[in-house]
């Protein structure tokens, strides 16, 4: 009698959006791929496919993860915003946020992802409600869309250019005390 053990994976989607995770983590988005998501979660290259029909519907779920991580960062910095010093607060987590996690930072906002996929179109607007909500409390304006796509576009280029190196990160207090500058005199009327 010959026993065939076969390997099983209790949440397979989970495990690869991990692996993907690491994979983005240690090599960029060019370490990516199902395969590479299937050996670094130690299942066949062929599993991933049951779960993601291609590398976009991979990026897709981690985007999603990505955009669930953030909310709760910046959710965090700033549990119920009211000021603009509460912006500065949660535009510094966003920030930190990017200099944290890069690689998934990066796939959020630059990798082509299934403009469809609901967990990502979700936690797309989760943040988008969450951003625009805080405006309207905190810089009350005749015109809290136009003021939330303004502050975002802010701290969003102030991640970017951090994360390209051309903005100082020697210490987290030299990140804060930039964002928090820039923040105010945005806010300055």
């Amino acid at each position: 009698m010959s026993s065939k053990t076969t390997y099983h994976h209790g949440d397979l989607p989970t495990a690869l959006v991990r692996a993907a995770v690491e994979l983005l983590e240690e090599g960029g988005a060019g370490a990516l791929s199902l395969r590479a998501a299937a050996r670094r979660a130690g299942v066949s290259t062929a599993a991933p496919y049951r779960h993601f029909p291609d590398r976009s519907a991979l990026l897709s779920a981690v985007a999603a993860v990505g955009y669930r991580e953030l909310a709760a960062a910046l959710m965090a910095a700033s549990p119920d915003p009211a000021t603009p010093d509460d912006l500065a607060d949660i535009a510094i987590a966003y920030v930190r946020f990017a200099l944290d996690k890069p690689g998934l930072f990066r796939a959020m906002f630059t990798e082509q992802c299934d403009k469809d996929n609901p967990d990502r179109v979700a936690a797309v607007a989760a943040i988008h409600d969450y951003l625009q909500g805080i405006v309207k409390k905190a810089v009350p304006t005749s015109d809290p869309d136009s003021m939330a796509t303004a502050l975002w576009s802010m701290v969003h280029g102030l991640a970017f250019l951090h994360l390209d190196g051309k903005l100082d990160t020697s210490s987290d207090q030299e990140v804060a005390d930039r964002i928090r500058a820039v923040t105010a005199a945005a806010l300055a009327r």
